[in-house]
């Protein structure tokens, strides 16, 4: 029998299943688990041998919401994610996608919802867009040297521009006709032909269109009436495909509807939904009850097939100036962020008329949010006047003698987006992040890894739980044992999306992490930032803890080791397209029983 390529020695080996690890020996041959044993495994003089003594050995992690799609293009080792143990992204999230639209109109739709540069999205897509269909899409992932396995979403907001255009999209008194309705359920099917997970959508109107033509109107999925919407979940249901959106945020919640949607009552299968959410939010502390306990209930007794996403960390946001998506919750902020050039947007800011309309927001304690609107509760992190560093807003306010809302806009207008400041939205109270991390209601996700570049890092955010749960897995009542953070990171999401990945049993593809708990310390909550080439140099916010996740490998290769990606790195792909429901193509491996 052929050497192993690689052998993992003496480490406490997880399967992604939950199911309590063990000291195991793994043999890798040609990208896949070759052998799991209690004895050593022999050694051959072109075998890598990685000693995991005192480590984990884990299935490489899923990140299931990412806005790759144009970074992967031009950057596909996509290095943020996998050096921290992520093997598995999925693109095409919250109705975004390249597949059908023009360039310039997913450059519109995709760069201020997600909040990286315009021209970027757009010279790389007039450069690398060469599909048509999303067979032709998948294929144009297939020939780039993916570093992470890849999966993908059809965006809702896609298919209806290419149908009905941006214009005609974003009109409210426009209704789609049922020939315009038939092309789209036929973009959909097509999709979901060529192995794409399911639609992504978006009802939420504070996300906004960039460009000139049509800026600041919402995407064109906020635009979709229900009988579009179940027109589409027919053709996911029939197919077994999944539902990817986030509800309303205004004075009509359509949350119940997602529920109705997601019942299998009286239409036999039922539809998988994920929902983002901001789980336990600092707007409404009370909603994180309603959060633990709807999503599990109707699962049982409604046959729904629902989950919240939900990101595992305190949901920590930066800001240069008044650049954050979640001013784009009331006018006076969307009336901000829709003027581009400084100078307009200093001169509204500095109009006494348009200070108290944004007062009048602020205080406006009745009006739907996800920020919780409060600047006593925004840190300024860097100021050239650097008497005000290391003070809320509302600190400031105190010393001056004026309204927060107006000593905020005081330090924007004098240095733009030289202020920096952070506030965190949701996720905050430790013991809810303990209950949500543990409710079989809740799937991990809501990362936006490739997107929000100057707000938020949570590339490793697999990595931050599983600090959490390292630190409590010796009490006697730990809120999850690590086998069962590790499923809830890979196996458990996997299996859901119908995805290859997750596993590490013997004959599963070897998509590993290699975790030293040594290296699960308060490092992994750091935050850096690095300059993105492909990106006119702009500094992305990172994770930058290495010893956590010390090795990294997809399909059997080993790309990341000891803080250094492998030579070759990004130049020779080692990950794959990953098609709904199907299982990668591999060699007869031996099976043999788990012990």
């Amino acid at each position: 029998m052929a050497d192993f390529d690689i052998v993992l020695t003496g480490g406490l080996w997880f399967d992604g299943t939950g199911t309590p690890a063990l000291r195991r020996n793994l043999g890798i041959r040609d990208g896949v688990v070759a052998a799991v044993s209690p004895e050593p495994l022999p050694i051959g003089p072109h075998t890598e041998v990685i000693d995991a003594a005192g480590k984990w050995v884990l299935p490489g992690f899923v990140d299931v919401h990412t806005h790759y799609d144009a970074e992967a293009l031009v950057n596909p080792g996509l290095g943020e994610s996998v050096r921290h143990g992520v093997t598995t992204v999925v693109l095409g999230n919250c109705s975004l996608s390249t597949v059908f639209s023009t360039p310039r109109e997913c450059a519109d739709l995709f760069s201020r919802v997600e909040a990286v540069p315009h021209d970027a999205v757009l010279r790389i897509l007039d450069e690398k867009k060469t599909w048509s269909s999303p067979a032709e899409y998948v294929g144009a992932l297939e020939n780039l040297p993916l570093g992470p396995n890849v999966a993908a979403f059809i965006g809702h907001s896609d298919i209806r521009t290419a149908v009905l255009g941006i214009g005609r999209g974003t009109d409210r008194t426009v209704t789609p006709t049922a020939g315009e309705l038939d092309a789209m359920g036929a973009m959909l099917t097509a999709a979901l032909d060529a192995g794409l997970l399911g639609l992504s959508s978006m009802t939420n109107a504070l996300d906004k269109i960039d460009g000139d033509e049509y800026r600041s109107r919402s995407l064109p999925s906020t635009y979709a009436r229900w009988r579009e919407l179940r027109f589409l979940n027919r053709i996911l249901r029939s197919r077994g495909r999944i539902l990817q959106s986030a509800p309303t945020i205004n004075l009509h919640p359509n949350v119940a509807a997602f529920f109705a949607e997601s019942s299998g009552i009286g239409r036999g299968r039922r539809l998988k939904t994920s929902l983002l959410s901001g789980a336990d939010s600092k707007a409404y502390p009370a909603l994180v009850y309603f959060m633990l306990t709807a999503a599990p209930l109707l699962n049982r007794f409604a046959r729904t097939d629902f989950r919240w996403q939900h990101l595992p960390v305190p949901f920590t946001v930066y800001a240069d100036g008044i650049d954050l998506v979640v001013f784009e919750e009331f006018g006076a902020g969307a009336a901000a962020l829709h003027l581009r050039d400084e100078v307009d947007r200093n001169d509204l800011l500095r109009d006494e008329q348009y200070r108290r309309w944004f007062r009048r927001d602020y205080d406006n304690k009745w009006a739907p949010r996800i920020w919780h609107r409060d600047f006593h509760d925004a840190v300024i992190v860097g100021c050239p006047d650097e008497t005000t560093v290391g003070k809320s807003f509302g600190q400031v306010a105190d010393e001056r003698g004026v309204h927060p809302v107006d000593a905020y806009l005081d330090l924007v207008v004098a240095h733009g987006r030289d202020l920096r400041w952070r506030t965190t939205v949701a996720n905050h109270r430790p013991r809810y992040a303990r209950m949500l991390a543990a409710s079989s209601g809740v799937q991990m996700g809501f990362g936006d890894a490739g997107a929000h570049l100057r707000n938020m890092a949570f590339y490793n955010f697999p990595i931050r739980l599983l600090k959490r749960v390292n630190d409590v897995r010796h009490d006697r009542r730990p809120f999850l044992t690590v086998e069962r953070a590790v499923h809830r990171l890979t196996g458990e999401l996997a299996d859901w999306y119908g995805l290859d990945a997750g596993h590490l049993r013997l004959g599963d593809r070897a998509d590993f992490v290699v975790v030293d708990p040594a290296g699960l310390d308060d490092t992994v909550d750091a935050l850096f930032e690095e300059p993105v080439a492909e990106y006119g140099g702009l500094r992305r916010m990172v994770n930058r803890n290495d010893r956590a996740a010390v090795a990294t490998a997809v399909n059997g290769r080993i790309v990341f080791r000891d803080g250094r990606f492998t030579d070759g790195y990004g130049d020779t792909g080692t990950g794959r397209f990953l098609r709904a429901g199907q299982r990668s193509d591999r060699g007869t491996i031996p099976q043999r029983e788990r012990v």
